[in-house]
């Protein structure tokens, strides 16, 4: 029987006010991927931070390679040979890509100066490894989150180590890049890597992972072989119950009268795109990364201006020199990059979740009544099932999907005519997901026009009445909910 190169054994964490991890094993072997899986907050990151040396366990014990360890920080973590890829970015973007690759690893030369030209090189390999079209040369800050991504998977194996551990990598990712980070890992496991795989996309755990562990509530559920689960199986065990009706979809009103109008609008990276959003319908927008979804919203948002074009909000001509003035006109958007554009990490869940619409809250007297603030933010905790021990706790504290549904709702407090919602359920599992659309469906049913940007094309179909596709961008096509499908997008994204 094979040996693992790691063990881990009944280890237990808590935090203020909630108990992480209960009792946890599990064991990895070299040329294999582990699926490790669970609702967020059920403990999975807590766990590879663990193994990482970023957080102590407080009971339990870890053998690596035959021997028992306790790495202090992650440091000692990489210099034994076990690196993770975190579901949030932790890039300098004012570095170059190969400057973050190698970073305080950078090759020297006699004179004990950095080698640029190695540097490059070596970056050069490891970018086209990744299927990243960029030079290594490029700054961080000038790529988009998906680009991001593919630099972090490619600092963890610039490492050459034997465990790595792969946090969400594929959550910023379209199907083609996903397809060539598979790739990647397949190449990994054929070299004798030990993987671990968190993610929340089922479908994916059968592509590329042999072995799964399902965490729920900091305990674990089960240890098996992936070949002995279905996807029906996985949510069952994950979330304790039967998911029904993953998308559950209410068809917009025929009649719905036009709520957004964008006519031949243009700038640096959007050309003459026009189309309208209707009051009551989700509009989904798909394309691939670098494709201009993102700066597309950003510029309805506020935060790009334009050249040329016209935008039409409830029958109001607009042209919004920034956010706040988006906001108080009635159009929210959600960014796809919580962590740096979506939350403050050091506030509070509450304050976090007020941060937009305070004005909501004043009294007469010209104060924030914290009662009224207190029963909004309960009522949105409840309505969004965030995982939180109190309104008070910090924000980082929580699990990256929690986070997002917080950020979600400070869009929605803003009780906005039309919410944009950039990668919605990036990093969000799949029992959250499904709440997550059936307030989307709430928001059609109150007259919302929601616009939905997503790399995940079965969620858009899903989800959609109506999607449009996106190519450099340019509108490509706007295809109905019945005449939509997998095919037609990519059809439409690769003109």
């Amino acid at each position: 029987m094979q040996t693992p190169i790691l063990s881990i054994q009944n280890i237990g964490k808590a935090f203020p006010g909630v108990k992480a991890l209960d009792g946890v094993s599990l064991n990895l072997y070299e040329g294999k991927v582990l699926a490790l899986l669970g609702e967020n907050g059920a403990g999975k990151s807590t766990l590879m931070k663990i193994i990482s040396g970023v957080y102590t366990a407080d009971s339990g014990s870890i053998m690596y390679e035959g021997k028992s360890v306790a790495f202090k920080n992650p440091r000692e973590a990489q210099e034994a040979g076990i690196t993770i890829i975190h579901q949030e970015l932790n890039l300098i973007k004012e570095l170059s890509i190969a400057e973050n690759i190698f970073l305080g690893r950078e090759p020297k030369g006699v004179l004990g100066r950095i080698n640029w030209k190695k540097l490059y090189s070596d970056a050069q390999t490891l970018v086209d490894r990744m299927g990243l079209k960029r030079s290594p040369e490029v700054l961080v800050g000038a790529l988009s989150i998906a680009e991001q991504q593919l630099v972090e998977i490619a600092k963890a194996v610039s490492f050459n180590a034997k465990v790595i551990i792969m946090d969400e990598p594929t959550d910023a990712l379209t199907e083609l890049e996903t397809e060539c980070l598979f790739k990647l890992m397949r190449d990994l496991r054929a070299e004798n890597k030990a993987i671990v795989f968190i993610s929340h996309r089922l479908e994916e755990i059968f592509e590329v992972c042999d072995q799964l562990t399902i965490l729920r509530d900091g305990k674990p559920v089960c240890d098996a072989e992936v070949s002995d689960f279905t996807q029906e199986k996985i949510i069952e065990a994950m979330v304790g119950r039967k998911l029904e009706d993953q998308y559950p979809f209410v068809p917009a009103k025929a009649d719905s009268k036009v709520i957004l109008s964008v006519k031949n609008l243009e700038n640096a990276r959007t050309h003459d795109v026009s189309f309208d959003v209707k009051a009551g319908e989700v509009f989904g927008i798909s394309g691939l990364v670098g494709s201009g979804r993102t700066e597309l919203a950003k510029t309805l948002y506020g935060l790009n201006g334009f050249e040329k074009g016209d935008i039409t909000l409830d029958g109001e001509s607009v042209r919004f020199k920034s956010p706040s003035e988006a906001l108080k006109k009635g159009l929210a958007y959600i960014s796809e990059d919580r962590k740096s554009e979506g939350l403050v990490l050091g506030l509070s869940v509450a304050e976090n979740m007020t941060l937009s619409c305070l004005d909501q809250f004043v009294g007469k007297a010209g104060n924030i009544s914290k009662t009224k603030e207190k029963e909004v933010v309960a009522s949105y905790i409840s309505k969004m099932a965030v995982k939180t021990p109190s309104q008070s706790q910090i924000i980082k504290l929580l699990s990256g999907g929690n986070q997002q549904k917080v950020a979600i709702a400070k869009g929605i407090l803003n009780q906005p005519k039309v919410l944009i919602l950039d990668e919605p359920t990036r990093g969000v599992d799949v029992g959250a997901k499904k709440e997550i659309y059936e307030i989307i469906n709430q928001l059609k049913a109150e007259g919302m026009g929601v616009i939905v940007i997503s790399s995940e094309m079965p969620e858009l179909l899903g989800i959609s009445d109506r999607i449009m596709v996106v190519h450099e961008g340019r509108n490509k096509g706007i295809l109905e909910r019945s005449e939509a499908s997998q095919e037609k997008i990519m059809s439409c994204a690769l003109q």
